[in-house]
């Protein structure tokens, strides 16, 4: 079997060792959200660079943490998960945007994601279709409690990753293409109870399942289809929060588990 590629022993992409990450590490999409997410821990510091992969380690609330970007889409998210699990993860918050497809979730508001639709690429490759990309629970709880101590209004329920931010969402391409297929895509999930579109967190979650690690999501809303408003940026802040007060409040849980097993 072919060896996964390295430089030296640290991971080809994201440049990690073994043992340089924290079990903890939070996923933005975007390389410059990693330094915001940092800015609310006790310590931080920057410990890899390379392409959109940069990666942050420290501390929160007396928890070490770690927080890496994951580019968007599906292909670049596996190769983070993948060998932030070589160096040393097992529990993953993917923090990101979302565009909500419900008129009642406002801009501003953060959904929880307790599943997603597996309409990426990478999964694909890990299993088959019917294999469910789902949230762990203590994830999804973590996340949960965190919204309601922080008094943010949020939302719980499935996502749809798609790695097309345009024509796999619905929205005209260049020149306004959009294909038969990509028409009524939003009334579709609509009918299935899907919360919002994003482009992430089906790999995540998949990969999570499959190699035995927890995952979850938090999605500040900055875009609703249904009324078409946008608003970049809004919620992130709040989402930011969230995902790290779930970090304290999953290694606080996890501490009580070590002391049963």
């Amino acid at each position: 079997m072919a060896q996964r590629p390295k430089i030296g022993q640290r991971a080809y992409h994201l440049l990690l060792a073994q043992g340089e990450i924290p079990r903890y590490v939070l996923l933005p999409g975007d390389p410059g959200r990693v330094p915001l997410i940092a800015k609310h821990w006790d310590e931080a510091r920057e410990v890899a660079r390379n392409r959109e992969f940069v990666t942050y380690v420290g501390r929160y609330k007396g928890v070490s943490i770690g927080a890496t970007s994951t580019g968007i889409g599906s292909g670049s998210t596996a190769i983070a998960v993948e060998e932030l699990l070589y160096a040393g993860a097992d529990t993953f918050i993917r923090v990101g945007t979302t565009g909500a497809l419900w008129r009642h979730i406002k801009l501003g508001d953060l959904i929880i994601g307790a599943a997603a639709v597996r309409w990426d690429g990478a999964s694909r490759w890990y299993a088959p279709p019917e294999y469910p990309a789902v949230a762990h629970w203590a994830v999804v709880n973590a996340l949960v409690k965190a919204a309601e101590s922080l008094g943010v209004r949020h939302h719980v329920g499935i996502a749809a990753s798609t790695d097309s931010f345009y024509v796999g969402q619905e929205r005209p391409g260049h020149g306004g293409f959009l294909p038969p297929w990509a028409k009524g895509l939003i009334e579709a999930l609509r009918g299935l109870r899907v919360l919002s579109f994003e482009m992430e967190s089906a790999t995540i979650f998949t990969l999570a399942s499959i190699y035995g690690a927890r995952a979850g999501g938090v999605y500040a809303v900055i875009a609703n289809r249904e009324t078409d408003e946008f608003a970049p940026e809004v919620g992130v802040e709040e989402a930011i929060k969230v995902a790290n007060e779930a970090v304290k409040i999953l290694a606080e849980y996890d501490s009580k588990a070590d002391l049963h097993t």
